[in-house]
């Protein structure tokens, strides 16, 4: 277990029985006496779990007494689970119409044998933490109850280098030198952070600058100043006055500031803060203010493994040092592996030497390290042996350079972070990780904990993901057409310290580490390999809360799917996505303690097992591309812990289950089907009159006021039933929401039929903090005027909306980036504005708002009678002033610009003359003239 997650376990364990005892249940004599006395006895054990934990790695007593303390700890977690989940489902039967049997399994004797055999197993328990806390006594532990500090006082730096054995730093030198001598820069001090993981030698990189003749010709003075753990502004003023030892003793914070102001005042100076860790701006800010009086151009260089540490010391920017260029970290390994760095002539030899490079990800100290040990090995099979069998333990041991740098921005995390981290050693290495499953996996877990009732788990859930990445553990990531961070991975190393912290807990089955497991709680397999028949090799299925596929393109096998989840009776986490599952089995409602159900991209799964909807704890159903789906279980409503609902790509769901609408904590929906396929009345009405009780219409939505994320209403129908009701959905109130997708049934009449879309489209107003609207298949003339309000729109798409003749204005939302329209076969203009003059007041260069300011792509296709953008705003006339010449321009952002088949369409506003600008496509449009600006 990942070292501070024992703490925490021990923290929800006291949370679950201070709840219990809150509750108004029925409990067997003596039941709440022994909750009672558990808790103050955990309480009692975690004030000195820190201290335990910090002297177990020099005590194997204390470390086997911490053992016995997480076994006994898991085992009351998942008998108060149970306890809890009972208490649920009988609150959750109580508020509904039960059955006999219902009524029999929650009858007072069956609730007091439940609660009589509670107290046997809580008895156990008790007995098991007794001898744990007597134990305690005699390791003369202390008690405390906050963050440990973390000391790493025998790292220091020093300012010297030796320039020819730093290989692969001249562009990031130049880019540093760049930002010292930069006279633009308005502050006379500027401060220049370094950011990147231990080990990419972001203190070789400071050297390198430090050590410059230019830099030595321009600063005076230079200071190098080695932060490490202890920021003390004490201690670093006197580095930088460079006082003798006993001027040390003598002086005062009062006297140092003002000796360090007068050395500094008026002078070009630089100083170098070198392995700064510091997150606390109020600890920052005495000494950034004694900084304060250099003359114009002074610079501060920081380098750091955080840019959180960058932010809080108020940079704007900084330099993320990357791993070495392959052809530079290549060199770095001839140097260090071969005598006099002459590289052998046999190309076997050097192949397998860059397969080994490969492994280093360009970090200077593995690649170093791992050279150093080659370079006493002679043969090509000494070479390939450690390759095969030695590399991977080398990365992955504590005691050696490479690993013990990276566990210093390890033990620095805050507990609640640690186990979140370690969490991820079950993706394989180089694996893309999603962030919201990630997230989502963490909240499975109870690593998530909300500081206030009213935050959504989600959004906590982000927070320590960017914390993380703050801190350089993520790196890579892709962002989502909206600017959201979607995806990222780990760095190679950063895995195997997440495969060293994590410890036998967590496994990859399948993989080079062997499959036999004793004590394990999370496992990852990969089913590309495996057999037909694949289980899971553990002593002990009991103790497993997480199963999770990595790897795509694995067959799970109908007859395997029972197989694998049998047992598996406290699993919090199951992803079975992607495995070509045709069925999923009865046995998965057993599955009492489920919270995250993953079976996404299994094309052949028709319908969901009623008994889905016992999982009464579960928090995240998972259906992406299920495209068999067609109806999801009727008594979904029980589900009162579910927060999470994809549904997107099931195309042949036809409806929604009566009574989604009491789900009230959903925060994501992804899909949501208005009506049944192929229904004549609306969804209105056969849900008003109760004639289709298995489906609920569009009213569902009006409680769900915690949607947020993306949202897709599909098959809303185009009568007066159906706008009646998209007046209920109540999506104004849905603040959180940031993606919304309007679809409306195809409709192939010829324009006689009565059509209330645009009423249906006024009720659906969503909230201003939406930032993604699509409409498709809309049969309204107009789009009503309050898209113009949603002044945080970042993305509209408009698709087969064919009777749309009127758009909204857009060209003043500040935020717009992206336009496409599609398939607008009435559209004849895209403003309303009668020509070009009634529109420069929001157009021209002085006005407040620019046209169109964040402007980066604009598509328009297949529009067939779209003439212009403005009314009267035609080709130049050969007699009168040219038109072109008023016409405002599209903003310097613009980067693609696609106009296809557009045959009647003559002008556009001007376009930006830029590089940026990729050559627009016009193809099909023979009238159009484009005009860039001059």
């Amino acid at each position: 277990m990942a070292e501070g997650a024992l703490f925490d376990l021990a923290g929800k364990v006291i949370n679950v029985l201070g709840s219990l005892i809150a509750e108004e249940v029925k409990l067997a004599f003596g039941v709440k006496t022994d909750i009672e006395y558990l808790r103050n006895t955990v309480s009692t054990i975690q004030a000195v779990i820190l201290d335990a934990e910090k002297q177990s790695s020099h005590s194997h007593q204390i470390k086997d007494w911490l053992s016995k303390l997480k076994d006994v700890l898991h085992d009351a977690d998942d008998l108060l689970d149970d306890f809890s989940t009972q208490v649920l489902r009988r609150k959750v039967m109580s508020g509904n119409k039960m059955k006999k049997e219902v009524r029999l399994f929650f009858s007072s004797s069956n609730q007091l044998n439940f609660s009589v055999k509670m107290g046997r197993e809580l008895k156990a328990i008790r007995k098991r933490l007794n001898a744990i806390a007597d134990d305690r006594l005699k390791f003369n532990l202390n008690e405390n109850r906050n963050e440990p500090q973390v000391m790493n006082r025998d790292r220091e730096t020093y300012s010297f280098v030796l320039e020819d054995e730093v290989i692969g730093r001249e562009e990031d030198k130049k880019e540093i030198m760049k930002h010292l001598f930069d006279d633009n820069v308005e502050e006379n001090i500027s401060i220049i952070p370094i950011v990147g993981i231990g080990g990419l030698g972001k203190t070789t990189l400071a050297q390198l600058v430090f050590n410059d003749e230019n830099v030595k010709r321009n600063f005076e003075p230079k200071r190098w100043v080695c932060i490490s753990d202890m920021f003390d502004v004490k201690r670093i003023v006197k580095e930088i006055l460079e006082l003798t030892k006993m001027e040390h003793e003598e002086r005062s914070l009062e006297s140092l500031q003002k000796k360090l102001r007068e050395k500094l005042d008026g002078k070009k100076y630089l100083i170098v803060l070198d392995d700064l860790w510091n997150e606390d701006g109020n600890k920052w800010l005495p000494l950034r203010n004694l900084l304060m009086v250099g003359a114009r151009g002074s610079r501060v260089i920081v380098t750091t493994r955080s840019v959180q540490v960058a932010r809080i010391i108020g940079a704007t920017s900084w330099h993320a040092l990357k791993g070495l260029p392959k052809e530079k970290a290549w060199s770095l390994f001839v140097k260090v592996a071969f005598e006099q760095g002459q590289l052998s002539e046999n190309q076997a030899f050097i192949s397998l030497a860059k397969e080994i490079v490969e492994k280093c990800g360009g970090v200077p100290l593995a690649i170093r390290t791992i050279a150093s040990l080659l370079c006493t090995k002679a043969s090509e099979n000494e070479w390939r042996s450690f390759k095969d069998y030695e590399l991977s333990k080398i990365t992955q041991e504590e005691e050696n350079g490479i690993l013990s740098t990276l566990k210093l921005s390890y033990d620095h995390l805050p507990s609640r972070l640690k186990q979140c981290f370690a969490y991820c050693r079950l993706f394989p290495k180089d694996y893309r990780i999603d962030v919201n499953t990630l997230i989502n996996l963490w909240i499975a877990q109870g690593f998530i904990v909300l500081e206030d009732p009213r935050q959504h788990f989600v959004d906590i859930g982000r927070k320590y993901f960017m914390e993380l990445l703050w801190r350089s553990f993520f790196q890579d990531v892709k962002n989502d057409y909206l600017g959201r961070i979607e995806s990222c991975k780990m760095h190679n190393l950063m895995h195997d310290l997440a495969i060293l912290e994590s410890g036998m807990e967590s496994v990859i089955l399948n993989s080079s580490e062997g499959n036999v497991i004793e004590k394990v709680h999370h496992v990852s397999f990969d089913l590309v390999h495996s057999s037909s028949q694949f289980s899971i090799p553990v002593a002990n299925k009991r103790k497993i809360r997480t199963i999770l596929a990595t790897s795509v393109g694995g067959k799970l096998g109908n007859l395997t799917c029972d197989a694998l989840i049998s047992n598996l009776n406290y699993l919090h986490t199951l992803d079975l996505s992607c495995l070509g599952l045709h069925v999923v089995p009865h046995s998965i409602g057993e599955l009492s303690h489920l919270r995250y159900i993953d079976l996404s991209q299994n094309k052949h799964i028709a319908v969901l097992p009623n008994s889905i909807t016992k999982l009464l704890n579960l928090r995240t159903l998972k259906l992406y591309s299920c495209d068999s789906l067609k109806v999801l279980p009727r008594g979904l409503k029980k589900l009162v812990n579910l927060r999470h609902l994809d549904v997107m790509g099931c195309y042949k769901l036809t409806h929604m289950p009566l009574g989604l609408g009491h789900l009230t904590s959903l925060e994501i929906l992804t899909r949501f089907v208005a009506r049944q396929e192929g229904s004549k009345a609306s969804s209105y009405s056969w849900y008003k009159n109760k004639k289709a009780e298995s489906g609920g219409g569009l009213s569902e939505l009006k409680e769900l006021s915690n949607l947020g994320g993306s949202l897709a209403i599909t098959k809303l129908g185009h009568g007066e039933d159906d706008m009646v009701e998209c007046k209920a959905t109540n999506m104004k109130q849905k603040q959180h929401l940031q993606d919304l997708e309007l679809c409306w049934e195809l409709c192939w009449d010829d324009g006689e039929t009565e059509c209330y879309d645009d009423m249906s489209l006024e009720g659906l107003q969503p909230h201003p903090n939406l930032k993604a609207l699509d409409l498709w298949y809309y049969m309204g003339v107009r789009i009503p005027s309050w898209v113009s309000s949603l002044t945080n729109l970042v993305h509209l798409r408009l698709e087969q909306n064919k009777r749309l003749q009127h758009l909204p204005p857009l060209n003043q939302l500040p935020f717009l980036k992206v336009v496409y329209l599609w398939g607008m076969e009435a559209l004849e203009y895209i403003s309303d504005e009668d020509s070009v003059s009634n529109v420069l007041g929001a157009s021209s260069s002085s006005s407040e708002t620019p046209f169109f300011p964040s402007l980066s792509s604009l598509r328009i296709c297949h529009c067939p009678k779209l003439k212009g953008w403005w009314r009267n705003s035609d080709d130049d006339d050969d007699d009168n002033e040219p038109h072109h010449l008023l016409l405002p321009s599209f903003p310097p952002s613009l980067s693609q610009l696609r106009i296809i088949d557009c045959p009647n369409l003559t002008s556009m506003p001007l376009i930006p003359d830029l590089p940026s600008l990729k050559e627009p496509d016009t193809r099909h449009c023979p009238l159009l003239r484009l005009r860039r600006k001059q």
